[in-house]
């Protein structure tokens, strides 16, 4: 089954549990985050991604271009482990993680929860590669993607038992946007992927073929390197 069916799959189970009142506070609230256009001011294909130290799930640090030296990135930006689309994701992305690496690729996760809710996002979601911390959500702003939640919508989180304060252990009620990205070696984004309908999500195997010709393209230049 494919992600995005998945994903149709809880949002109509969803829906089916919740009453009428509270569905049209969260269409409202996606409905004002896509009216924002903040998704179409968000870095997109072409542009330079911003560099970034953040630390692991276990504490370790890891810098952007120490990945890129060994080959393209690959980043999910993700909400946190109370996020059944999101985890829906991480899943399909871990099934495709092999595909990604043969590659040369390295796949990560950002989010702004805490390590040892992203520890439990990966032991929960079977997941293998890293969850960065994002703390307060410094670096999705710095792609353009987070957002603040506010009124009727900060309410029926914390309604629902979702404390942003608690799960990422700051007080400024933001998210990301869901988002995908791939970087080439030069740290310029090769494809972007920002929907601010948090339900809908692209398949993961799309991120193959610009792998693909990112790995055409480094395979010309050295031959074109070689013949100088």
């Amino acid at each position: 089954m494919s992600l995005q069916l998945k994903l149709d799959a809880v949002k109509h189970d969803f829906e089916s549990k919740v009453p009428a009142q509270a569905l049209a506070v969260m269409e409202k609230s996606t409905q004002d985050l896509v009216a924002s256009k903040q998704a179409q001011r968000a870095l997109r294909s072409g542009d330079n991604a911003p560099a970034f130290t953040l630390a692991d799930s276990d504490g370790n640090t890891v810098i952007s271009e120490d990945l890129l030296l060994k080959g393209p990135l690959v980043i999910t930006f993700y909400r946190g482990v109370w996020c059944p689309y999101c985890n829906l994701e991480l899943q399909a992305l871990e099934a495709l993680r092999s595909e990604i690496e043969s590659r040369g690729a390295t796949l990560v996760a950002i989010s702004q929860q805490t390590a040892g809710n992203s520890r439990a996002s990966r032991r929960d979601n079977g997941v293998s590669f890293p969850i960065l911390i994002d703390q307060g959500g410094v670096l999705a702003d710095a792609f353009g993607i987070r957002w603040a939640l506010q009124g009727e919508i900060k309410a029926l989180y914390e309604q629902f038992g979702v404390n942003l304060q608690t799960f990422n252990g700051e007080s400024s009620w933001t998210l990301p946007m869901p988002a995908r990205y791939v970087i080439d070696t030069q740290g310029v984004i090769a494809y972007s992927e920002v929907n601010p309908d948090y339900t809908q999500r692209p398949e993961p195997v799309e991120l193959l073929p610009v792998l693909d010709a990112l790995a055409a393209n480094m395979v010309v230049g050295k031959t074109s390197a070689g013949a100088l």
